[in-house]
This record gives structure tokens, sequence and C-alpha cells, in this order.
């Protein structure tokens, strides 16, 4: 059986307990966490499986975590959010704590949001929102297609169905973006999300934007893609076919593109090495790596930006850092290029089923412009919860 007891903190806890609502800090480790909190560090990190302990290396920056004290601030649970479905459980049983990965609990609403543009989408989805997230994901759709500097005037309408999941009634993760509308010089310029998970403009026409993603964010390069430099292990000039990102050990390493992962393991100077084929014969390697993210292995396929490995020194190399290759059939060239993926447009049944929920989003798109539909603002999170006892009857199995 399952114990989702995260879920039960609106449940089965103590009466006038308090949940704490926390951001997880920049540079934090999992054990400095510990430490701060006087956990037990023996049981909760050294007694665990090795791939117990490499889970607690994913705690991401500005993550959103819940500490449960009771009403003499002694800690009964913590969850810790690894990603969109899995997190860290600290609970304690008979005065000993106890630690447990477990899935998520979420849900998803469908949201819409309407506004008239002041000085830039990006403002405005600011202004009326304070979510970075959701600006981020409406410029980012239109980037490669449509110029917001020159173009956009003042009052033109902006509009915005995504999805977001929330977890004990916040929201988590990043959104889903399902159409975005941007009017400009009173044209109206559509993106939908089809049903293949692609993007796709009013006619059709894919509009997937450029393959590349930094695979280490804000990484230095340390060195770059040359066909001679000097190599500061063998002392001899040598082809450097990819970029080099210095970044502290244990860094998350993002793919560059969505694709299928074809190598997953050690191989000689590259040390561990994931290597994840793309459309049109592109090939991604990401190299020295420290160790590999939980489920990766070939034939996975990942997503653009998804965490895959953690950045190490392992192979050939002088210090921790990531070293990236883009090959295209086999041939090195340089990650720094403009590399853009074809396209396709759709066409026969792919294209009349696109039609009908190209209708339906439109339908969406009127509505939504007719009512001015604003922003629906979360209640802010309360830390104090004053939980009462009740039992719970349902069984998780």
């Amino acid at each position: 059986m399952i114990r989702f007891l995260l879920l039960l903190f609106f449940i089965t806890t103590l009466y006038a307990s308090e949940v704490q609502r926390d951001k997880w800090p920049n540079g934090q480790t999992y054990l400095v966490f510990l430490e701060k909190n006087r956990l037990p560090i023996r049981p909760l990190y050294y007694n665990l499986d090795k791939d117990d302990q490499r889970l607690t290396e994913e705690m991401r920056t500005g993550v959103h975590y819940q500490i449960l004290r009771d009403a003499n601030q002694s800690i009964e649970q913590v969850l810790l959010p690894l990603n969109d479905e899995l997190q860290i459980h600290i609970f304690k049983k008979e005065d000993v704590y106890k630690f447990e990965a477990i899935p998520i609990i979420s849900t998803t609403k469908e949201q819409t949001f309407a506004a008239e543009v002041v000085s830039s989408p990006n403002y405005t989805i600011l202004k009326y929102t304070h979510s970075k997230k959701l600006a981020q994901i409406f410029t980012a759709s239109f980037r490669n297609s449509l110029n917001f500097k020159n173009d956009i005037r003042n009052g033109d309408n902006l509009v915005m169905v995504y999805k977001q999941k929330y977890r004990l009634g916040q929201p988590f993760s990043m959104p889903t973006l399902e159409v975005a509308m941007i009017e400009m010089r009173h044209k109206k310029h559509y993106i939908y999300l089809n049903n293949d998970e692609r993007y796709y403009d009013e006619k059709g026409h894919e509009v997937e934007g450029f393959l590349l993603a930094r695979p280490v964010r804000g990484a230095r390069i340390s060195s770059y893609f040359s066909k001679r430099r000097f190599h500061p292990v063998l002392k001899k000039w040598k082809a450097h076919l990819g970029i080099d990102y210095a970044a502290r050990r244990g860094t998350p390493v993002v793919a560059a593109g969505s694709g299928v992962i074809v190598y997953a393991a050690r191989m000689g100077s590259y040390g561990n090495l994931v290597k994840i084929r793309h459309a049109d014969g592109y090939e991604t390697r990401y190299a020295h790596l420290k160790s590999f993210r939980r489920g990766i292995r070939k034939g996975k396929r990942v997503k653009k930006g998804q965490t895959i490995a953690y950045v190490g020194s392992t192979g050939r190399s002088t210090g921790p850092h990531l070293h990236f290759e883009l090959r295209k059939h086999g041939r090195a060239i340089n990650p720094l290029r403009v590399v853009q993926v074809t396209t396709k447009k759709l066409k026969g049944k792919e294209y009349k089923k696109f039609l009908t929920l190209k209708k339906y989003y439109d339908e969406k798109i009127a509505k939504a412009l007719q009512e001015k539909k604003p922003f629906q603002k979360i209640a802010p999170f309360e830390n104090k919860c004053f939980i009462h006892l009740a039992k719970s009857d349902i069984n998780y199995e």
C-alpha cells in the first residue's frame, strides 16, 4: 500500500498543527536542509539506498516545499517536490523519522485570461497575473513568428487559455498553454496546442521554434567549439567539437531539444554520457556527467528543457563541467549556430481533426474577449492550519 500521508495534511493530523510553505533556497543541499531543521541525517540519508540518495540531489531552487509541525513546533511531516510527478516524503512514525519517495497528488484546472496590451505582452501579463511563468510561455510561443517590439500597440488584445496544476491548493509546475491569441495592428494571430502535443498556427503549420536550449542554465562557457584547441590534459592541439559549460558538480543538465535517448552509460574519455536523437538527423551529446537522473535510459523520450543528468567530472576532465556536442548525420557542428528543425504542415485527416480543435478554441477566445476575462487570483497560502481529528476511509493501493 502506498501511504499518501501528504494528502492527509488536511485529514488525519493533530489539531492545531501548523503547515509552513517555503521556497528551496539557491545552493541549499538536502543535507544542509536536514541539519538546519535538526532532522536525523543517518536514517534520512546515509541509510538510504543509492537510488534514494541520488533522488535527494534533485531538489531545485525556487520549488515550494511544506513542513508540518505539531503544537510544540516538532516536525511531523515534510514534502519536498522533485519534479511534476515525484516528491520526497519525510514523516514521523512511532517517534522515528522515515523516508519515502511518493507520487505527487495534484489537480489540473483550465483557466482563461484576457487583457489589453500595455507596453508589451510580457509586461501586461506580469502586471495582471504577477506570474513569470505565464509571461514566459506566452512570449516563447510567438518568439520565432512575431515581432512584438515593432508591431505591437497599446490597446491590442491578448488572450491565453492554459492548464495549471495545483498542489495543496497552490499553483504548481509550469502551466501548459493550450491556445494563445495576440492582436497586432487589428490582425489576430493564434497558436494552438494540437492533439500531437505540438503547436500550430491557424493554417496548420507547425511553430516548433528552434531546436536548442542552453543545457546548463546560467552556466559560463569555458571552452568554445573549435577545430583546433590545446587540450589541457593531453597537452597537445586537438579539435574541440563541442561547447564546455563550467558549473558546480551536481548542477542539473537539461535536454537541449525534444527527442529519444539512444545512449546513457559510460564511454571512454567522455565519462558518463547521454546521447539524444532529435528530428532531421540531429543528435546532442552530454559528457563528463556526475550521474544520470532517475529513469533516464536508452529508449526514453524526453522533452526540451527536461532534466536528464547532473554536471560532473568523469572521463578525461580537469574539473566539473558539461561537454555539450551537436551533430547532424554524425558530423559535429557548432552548437551556437542557429539551427531550425523542419516544421510540418497538417494534411488530410490530421488537418480535419485540427480544424475541429481550432473551432473549439476560437470560440473560447471569442468568449474571453467579449467578457474581458480577468485573471483569477489564488487566495494566499495560510501558514497556520487548524486541523481537526478525522479518519479517512480511502484505501490507496
